[in-house]
């Protein structure tokens, strides 16, 4: 089974996407990775741009426009869910994690609360 790469805070965009994003490409590869991940694979986490950001205009060659930015979010992600970079888990351990430290006690919003699609995740 293939291990997917992913971003900590991407475990709070994959809880809320709705289908909505910068680009018809974003959206379809968004919907085909969270389609994926429903199936329970392996991902492993990691600090850097992952395959959600394949499609996104703030990923330059590799490096997020807004890194200092989604760098604070992934390590806010890590440290509340008890996670490191390089760790590898089932997804739906880590979506676990995320829905048990940040979105069911209501921490999200001080986490990427400046996000630019904040207004989605309600």
């Amino acid at each position: 089974m293939k291990e997917y790469i992913i971003r900590p805070h991407h475990g709070m965009c994959l809880a809320f996407f709705s289908g909505k994003g910068y680009s018809e490409e974003f959206v379809k590869n968004m919907t085909e990775i969270k389609s994926q991940l429903a199936k329970n694979p392996l991902v492993c986490i990691t600090g850097e741009a992952d395959m959600l950001c394949a499609f996104c205009p703030n990923n330059k060659d590799g490096i997020c426009t807004s890194e200092e930015k989604v760098r604070e979010y992934d390590r806010q992600v890590l440290e509340k869910c008890g996670l490191s970079v390089g760790d590898v888990l089932p997804f739906l351990d880590f979506e676990k994690l995320v829905q048990e430290n940040i979105l069911l006690c209501g921490k999200r919003k001080e986490i990427c609360g400046n996000c630019e699609w904040n207004e989605l995740c309600g």
